[in-house]
C-alpha cells in the first residue's frame, strides 16, 4: 500500500519508491536523450552553464534569454569549461549537457507517456493530489568527473505558489545514484519552515532578468541525510524540503529524468516566476 509512504513524505518531505521504472523504459529514456543531444543547435550566445550558487545564477542564468523562456521548449545547459573562449565545445557533446529543459513531458513522446503514467498518476492521488498539472521537466546528466555540486536549496524557491506546500518533485533515476556518483542528501523534516529565497522575474526591459529575494539560509552539513536510489526508482520531492548533491567525482554518469507536479485547485501560480 502507498499510504506508509504518504505519511513518510508528509513527515521528512521526501520518500524514496523503488521501480517505478522499468530498466528497459530507463534505457529507451536514456538512448532517446542521446539522439537529442546529439542533433543539438545551440546558438554560440545561449551556451549556457546551470548554476545553483546564487551569484552565478544570477549572472549566467538571469542574462539568459535562453534560460527564462525554455519553460514550453526543449533547451540544452552546459557544464562548466566545456567550451573554449570561442564558445567551441572541447568535451565530446554528450559528456557536455548539465541538463535539457524544461517541456520533455510536452513534446517527448516517451517522455510524454512516462510522466503521464498510471503510476504515476497513482502516486498523485495516494498523496492526495485532485487536480495535478504538471509544471515542468529536466533531464539531468551529472556527468562522470565534472558534473557539478548542486548546493542545498528548495524547489518551491524557484517555482513558488501561494499557498506553499502545493508542488511535488518526482526525480527518477534512470542509472543507479549513489553516494559516489553524486545522489541527493536531504535534511528530514526541513519542510516546515517556509522558504528563505525566491527566484522572481525582473521588470521587463531590466537585466539580469531573474532576481533573488531573500537569501539561502546556511544549513548544518551534519543534518543531510545521502538517499541512494536504483535505476528505475523515483525520490518524491516535497516543494520545501532542502536537498542538495554533491559533485560526481565517479566515473559513472548518474542520468536522471526530473518533474514538477503542483497541486492547481486552490492554488495560485506567481506570476513572479520564471
Amino acid at each position: 500500500s502507498l499510504f506508509p509512504v504518504a505519511s513518510q513524505y508528509r513527515e521528512d518531505g521526501y520518500v524514496v519508491l523503488d521501480g517505478l521504472l522499468t530498466a528497459q523504459e530507463c534505457d529507451e529514456l536514456r538512448q532517446r536523450m542521446s539522439e537529442i543531444v546529439d542533433r543539438m543547435d545551440v546558438p554560440e550566445h545561449c551556451r549556457t552553464t546551470f548554476s545553483t550558487y546564487h551569484d552565478e545564477q544570477l549572472k549566467t542564468q538571469g542574462n539568459a534569454d535562453y534560460f527564462i523562456t525554455s519553460g514550453d521548449k526543449i533547451r540544452f545547459f552546459f557544464e562548466k569549461g566545456v567550451f573554449d573562449d570561442k564558445g567551441e565545445f572541447i568535451v565530446p557533446k554528450q559528456r557536455s549537457v548539465n541538463k535539457v529543459g524544461h517541456a520533455l513531458h510536452a513534446y517527448e513522446p516517451l517522455y510524454k507517456k512516462v510522466t503521464h503514467s498510471p503510476n504515476v498518476q497513482g502516486i498523485a492521488k495516494k498523496l492526495g493530489l485532485s487536480t495535478p498539472v504538471i509544471l515542468q521537466s529536466m533531464y539531468i546528466f551529472k556527468q562522470p568527473g565534472i558534473g557539478g555540486e548542486v548546493t542545498p536549496h528548495q524547489d518551491a524557491t524557484f517555482l513558488y505558489t501561494e499557498p506553499l506546500g502545493r508542488v511535488m518533485g518526482l526525480w527518477i533515476a534512470l542509472e543507479d545514484a549513489t553516494v559516489n556518483n553524486g545522489c541527493l542528501w536531504f535534511i528530514p523534516g526541513s519542510q516546515n519552515s517556509g522558504i528563505s529565497r525566491r527566484m522572481v522575474r525582473t521588470p521587463e526591459g531590466t537585466f539580469p532578468l531573474t532576481d533573488f529575494i531573500g537569501r539561502e539560509q546556511t544549513y548544518d552539513e551534519e543534518k543531510f541525510v545521502p538517499t541512494p536510489v536504483k535505476k528505475g526508482g523515483v525520490v518524491l520531492i516535497h516543494g520545501e524540503v532542502v536537498h542538495r548533491s554533491a559533485e560526481n567525482m565517479s566515473e559513472d554518469s548518474r542520468h536522471v529524468y526530473t518533474f514538477h507536479i503542483m497541486e492547481a485547485q486552490e492554488t495560485r501560480w506567481s506570476p513572479d516566476n520564471w
